[in-house]
C-alpha cells in the first residue's frame, strides 16, 4: 500500500492495522498502543494533518475507530543522541545502494532511533525516497549492508537472502579455548529469551547454522572467520558465546550488561565482512567487502 503522507526529512510514515478491540476512536486506541507518547504529542500531530487513514483522509481527536483500517504518522523523539561515526558508499547503480556502516549505527528507525539510523541518513543525502534494507545486521556490528533502490526489481535481491543465495562472511573477534578443534559448524536451535531484546538456545531441532574458522591469532584473544548459513537474531553472537568464545565487548552474551548510553570507545568486535552472490538480473558474480577492521 501506498503511504498518503509523503517523506518528511529522509523519514517515511509509520503505518498500523487497527485490530478488533474495545476503542472509541483511533486517539484511545493510540494512547493506550503508545503509552509513552504524550496525548498533546497526538493532537499536535493530528491539527498538522500528520495522522491520516489509508484513504489520506485526515484524523481528529474525535475520529472513530474502525476495525480493518490503516492509519499512518510520522514518529517523533524529543530527544536523539548523536553518533559519532559516519557510513561510507562501496557501491551504486540503479537497482542497489551498498554501504559499509560503522558500529553503534542501527539500520533502520527503532525504539530511540529515528534521524540517527543508516536509512534516514542515506535517504537524507541521496533523496533516496524508494531506499529500503534488503537486509540488516545488529547495530552494534559494523560492516557491509545492502540496500534496494528500485521498487521494481527488489523482490530479485530480497530474495536471495530468503533462499540462501548470498554468501556473508564475517570477523570475530573473541577469546580463545584450547579444547574446541576449527574449523567447526555449530548448529542449535534459537528462540526469544528474556528480556525481549535477547535470543537463546534450547534443546530441540536445529533452526540455525553457523561455519566458524581461526583467521588468525592476535594479542588478548583470536578473530575468527564465521560464515552464517542461517539467518537468525544475534545468531553468531549467541552461537560463539554458547561455545564458551563470547565476543568481546559483548553487552548481551552471555550475560546482559546495563548501560544507559553508549560506550563509542569499547564496540562489539564484530564485522560483517563481505556478501557475494550471483546477481539475479545479470548473473554476474558480485562481491562486496568492508574496508573495516577490527
Amino acid at each position: 500500500m501506498k503511504a498518503p503522507l509523503p517523506m518528511i526529512d529522509g523519514v517515511s510514515p509509520s503505518c498500523k492495522w487497527l485490530p478488533a478491540g474495545p476503542w472509541e476512536t483511533v486517539l484511545d486506541f493510540l494512547k493506550e498502543r503508545h503509552p509513552q507518547v504524550e496525548t498533546a504529542t497526538w493532537l499536535s500531530r493530528m491539527a498538522r494533518g500528520q495522522v491520516v487513514d489509508e484513504t489520506g483522509l485526515c484524523l481528529n481527536p474525535g475520529s472513530p475507530y474502525r476495525v480493518g483500517a490503516c492509519i499512518f504518522y510520522y514518529r517523533e523523539l524529543e530527544s536523539e543522541s548523536s553518533i559519532p561515526f559516519v557510513e561510507s558508499v562501496l557501491y551504486q547503480d540503479e537497482h542497489l545502494l551498498v554501504v559499509d556502516k560503522p558500529h553503534f549505527l542501527p539500520v533502520a528507525p527503532s525504539g530511540r532511533f529515528l534521524h540517527e539510523t543508516l536509512l534516514v541518513r542515506l535517504r537524507k543525502k541521496g533523496g533516496l525516497e524508494t531506499l529500503a534494507p534488503i537486509h540488516r545486521i545488529d547495530r552494534e556490528a559494523a560492516g557491509v549492508v545492502m540496500f534496494s533502490l528500485n521498487p521494481a526489481t527488489r523482490r530479485h535481491y530480497a530474495s536471495l537472502f530468503q533462499n540462501r543465495k548470498v554468501k556473508k562472511v564475517y570477523e570475530a573477534l573473541a577469546g580463545t579455548l584450547p579444547g574446541l578443534s576449527f574449523p567447526m559448524t555449530r548448529r542449535s536451535r534459537i528462540v526469544a529469551g528474556e528480556p525481549f531484546f535477547r535470543m537463546k538456545e534450547i534443546e530441540g531441532v536445529p533452526n540455525s547454522e553457523t561455519y566458524i574458522e581461526v583467521f588468525k591469532k592476535m594479542n588478548g584473544g583470536t578473530l575468527y572467520q564465521v560464515s552464517p548459513v542461517t539467518g537468525r537474531k544475534h545468531q553468531i553472537r549467541l552461537h560463539l558465546s554458547g561455545l564458551g568464545i563470547p565476543i568481546v565487548n559483548d553487552k548481551l552474551y552471555p550475560v546482559t550488561r546495563s548501560a544507559e548510553d553508549d560506550d563509542f570507545s569499547s564496540p562489539l568486535k564484530l564485522l560483517a565482512k563481505s556478501v557475494s552472490f550471483q546477481d539475479p538480473l545479470t548473473r554476474r558474480e558480485r562481491y562486496f567487502e568492508s574496508g573495516r577492521t577490527l
